[in-house]
C-alpha cells in the first residue's frame, strides 16, 4: 500500500488515546433500500501529543446498531497501544504501519471493515493534531481552499420533497434522494423534487437495491429527470465488468466509493471508466493518509471527487478539509436528516451559505467536540 505524505510535519509520541461513543435517538428513522436507522451513533477518538497538543478524529459506526461501542473496544485494546510504542514521523507513517500490524488479525477475525475504520478514524485525528502544532487549518496546510460545495443528502422516500424545501432555505442548493423503493415511488418522489428544485443539481442514491438488470431498467426510468448521478446501483462489490457494462449502457453517470476499501482498489475502480463519481468515506478507509491520494488520482483521470459523509461534526469538518486539500469539482455531503451530534456536536457550527461552507483559519480541523453539549447521548 502506498499513501501520500502532502506535506512534512513534526514526529507525533502519542501519550494518551481515548474513545467516546455516542447515541441519539431518533423520532423518525432514516431509510434507506436495505433497513432504517433508529438511531444516530458516534464514535470519537482523542489523541494527545507529549506536549499536550490534542487531535479528534472520527471513527464510521453506522450499522449494525452496537457498532460504535464494537469499534470503540477494538480501537482501545488493538490501536491503543501500538500508538504509543513509538514516535511517529508523520501521520502517513502511523496509518502504514496500523494497516500492516492489523492486517492479518482483520482476515483472521473477519473484521476487515471494523479494523480499516478504526484506523481510519485515528488516521483523522492524527491530522488534526499535527495541523494544531503547526498553528494552521488542516485545508491550509494540504494547500487547499477554503469554500467548499455541500448537498444536502440522505432525503428518506417519504414525503422528500418537504425535507428539502426546508434545505432549500436554510441556504442548499444540491440535494440527494433515496431510492431503491420500487420504481412507481422513485419516480414519484424524483418527479415532486424536480418540481420543486428545477434546475438545481439532483443526485440519487440506491444504498445497493438493485440487480444489474434492476439497475440498467431503473437508469433508463429516471434518466428523464438529469439526476447528476446514481451511486451504488448495485452492490459495491460486484465485479468491475459488471459495473463497467452498467455504465455503458446507463444514462446517468455512476457513482460509489463509501464502501470500497484499500489503495490498489479505488485505482482500479478510478481506472475502469464505470464511475464519473468516486465516493471514498474518510472514516470508513484510510482517514487523510488513503483519501487525499485517492482523491488526487480521481482528479488526475478526470473523475468527480465527493467525499461521502452521514456522522457525526467531526467526520463531517474532516471531509470538508479533505475536499478543500484535493479541490476540483465537486461536493461534501451533509446528511439532511436532524442529527444531535452534528448539529450540536462540534463548536463552531457549520453554516451552509448558497451551497457552500465557508472553512475558517482555526487550527487543525478548526472545530473540537462540544461535549457538553452533547454528554446527554454518551453511552461509553
Amino acid at each position: 500500500m502506498s499513501t501520500a505524505n502532502p506535506c512534512a510535519t513534526a514526529p507525533l509520541r502519542i501519550v494518551d488515546v481515548r474513545t467516546l461513543v455516542f447515541r441519539a435517538p431518533l423520532l423518525e428513522p432514516v431509510q434507506t433500500s436495505f433497513g432504517m436507522m433508529h438511531d444516530r451513533p458516534a464514535l470519537l477518538v482523542r489523541l494527545e501529543n507529549q506536549d499536550g497538543v490534542f487531535g479528534w478524529g472520527e471513527v464510521w459506526c453506522n450499522f449494525p446498531s452496537m457498532g460504535a461501542e464494537h469499534r470503540a473496544h477494538l480501537l482501545d485494546s488493538l490501536v491503543a497501544p501500538i500508538l504509543r510504542e513509538q514516535v511517529w514521523a508523520d501521520p502517513p507513517a502511523a496509518f502504514r504501519e496500523l494497516s500492516r500490524r492489523l492486517h492479518v488479525l482483520a482476515i483472521q477475525s473477519g473484521e476487515l471493515g471494523p479494523m480499516a475504520q478504526i484506523v481510519a478514524g485515528v488516521d483523522v485525528a492524527l491530522w488534526d493534531l499535527a495541523a494544531r502544532r503547526a498553528a494552521q487549518p488542516l485545508w491550509q496546510m494540504l494547500d487547499g481552499a477554503p469554500t467548499i460545495p455541500v448537498y444536502a443528502s440522505g432525503l428518506n422516500p417519504t414525503r422528500p420533497e418537504q425535507l428539502a424545501a426546508v434545505k432549500l432555505q436554510e441556504g442548499h442548493r444540491a440535494f440527494k434522494l433515496k431510492v431503491g423503493f420500487g420504481e412507481e415511488r422513485d419516480r414519484a418522489n424524483v418527479e415532486a423534487l424536480r418540481a420543486l428544485l428545477g434546475p438545481l443539481p439532483l443526485m440519487l442514491d440506491a444504498n445497493q437495491a438493485w440487480d444489474p438488470g434492476q439497475a440498467r431498467a431503473m437508469s433508463a426510468a429516471l434518466a428523464e429527470y438529469a439526476p447528476l448521478w446514481l451511486e451504488e446501483p448495485i452492490a459495491a462489490d460486484q465485479p468491475l465488468s459488471v459495473w463497467q457494462q452498467l455504465a455503458r449502457n446507463s444514462k446517468i453517470p455512476l457513482a460509489a466509493g463509501e464502501n470500497l476499501r484499500g489503495i490498489e482498489t479505488f485505482a482500479a475502480a478510478i481506472g475502469a471508466s464505470a464511475l464519473g463519481v468516486i465516493q471514498p468515506d474518510l472514516g470508513k478507509w484510510g482517514g487523510f493518509s488513503g483519501c487525499l491520494e485517492v482523491g488526487r488520482m480521481a482528479r488526475a483521470q478526470g473523475v468527480m471527487f465527493c467525499p461521502h459523509w452521514l456522522g457525526g461534526g467531526v467526520g463531517l469538518a474532516a471531509s470538508l478539509h479533505l475536499k478543500a486539500a484535493v479541490g476540483g469539482p465537486g461536493y461534501v455531503e451533509v446528511d439532511a436528516n436532524p442529527n444531535p451530534l452534528r448539529e450540536l456536536g462540534v463548536i463552531p457550527a457549520f453554516k451552509v451559505d448558497d451551497g457552500n461552507i465557508e472553512l475558517d483559519h482555526i487550527p487543525g480541523l478548526g472545530v473540537i467536540p462540544n461535549l457538553a453539549a452533547i454528554e446527554r447521548y454518551r453511552v461509553q
